[in-house]
């Protein structure tokens, strides 16, 4: 019974129902947020939920008498795993906060999109790298933000009163969030030099560190499309030979079949 689930589990139109739950799931989710429909539909987007989360668990409940503890070792299904057990969790009294986490299972489109799984896998390859731009961004605003609590401290306290606070005025600085009327500007008035510390921090940050997240990302994500050519390119080359050598096969049986026929008319 459960071999005969297998290919129906794994089969392209099994995926493009779940995908298409998940969908709907995810609008009803959705329309309960705006008053009115909750309201007028409360009572279905409840029902459709249930009836959602019902599946998802037979889905997975199968999935798991089919794989057996093999199920744990692809990342992707401890995701769904993991996705789906939260919605399992009380959802009642001092855990009512866990309610919202509902939303959690349209998360599940990653394991079920192709391309949504390259992505994602491409940012997992790419985290070494990112771990490393963070440490020097993180250093960087150190820096700053030491100077800038010592530099403009006293003079403004709500924007560099403190540590933290300087590091968050940073921040808003690096994003290029009302920067210059907001933040700079005021400084200039008190030190019209400020700028000296302002524009090197901006060009540091928001021009250089941060393009560097980007050129990781790409770099990860065209490495994940090499490897996806490549293993594609690998299936086709594997194909090809079984091919040939079918046809090399047959090729000597007719030839061993023209021989036989030779061999007996003569």
């Amino acid at each position: 019974m459960l071999a005969r689930l297998e290919p129906i589990l794994s089969s392209r139109q099994f995926e493009l129902a779940i995908t298409a739950l998940i969908a709907v799931n995810a609008i009803t989710l959705g329309l309960e947020t705006w008053p009115s429909a909750q309201e007028n539909f409360g009572g279905l987007f409840q029902i459709i939920d249930k009836m959602i989360l019902l599946i998802f668990i037979v889905e997975i409940s199968l999935r798991l008498m089919i794989h057996r503890l093999s199920f744990f070792k692809d990342p992707w299904s401890i995701f769904d795993f993991v996705v789906v057990s939260i919605a399992l969790l009380p959802s009642s009294g001092a855990l009512s906060v866990l309610r919202s986490l509902r939303v959690l299972r349209v998360l599940r489109l990653i394991s079920f999109v192709p391309t949504l799984r390259r992505v994602v896998g491409a940012l997992l390859e790419a985290l070494p790298g990112l771990g490393s731009i963070v440490l020097l961004l993180g250093l960087l605003y150190y820096v700053f933000a030491v100077m800038a609590t010592k530099l403009y401290g006293e003079a403004f306290p709500q924007w560099f009163g403190t540590l933290g606070e300087s590091a968050y005025t940073l921040f808003q600085v690096m994003t290029l969030e009302s920067w210059s009327m907001g933040i700079v500007r005021p400084v200039m008035d008190y030190a019209p030099y400020a700028w000296v510390f302002f524009v090197p921090f901006i060009l540091l940050t928001s021009f250089t560190v941060l393009n560097l997240f980007i050129g990781i990302i790409v770099s990860a994500m065209q490495s994940e499309h090499e490897a996806v050519a490549e293993a594609e390119r690998a299936a086709l080359h594997e194909e090809t030979e079984s091919v040939t050598a079918e046809v090399k096969a047959l090729r000597a049986e007719i030839a061993e079949l023209k021989h036989m026929i030779a061999t007996q008319k003569s």
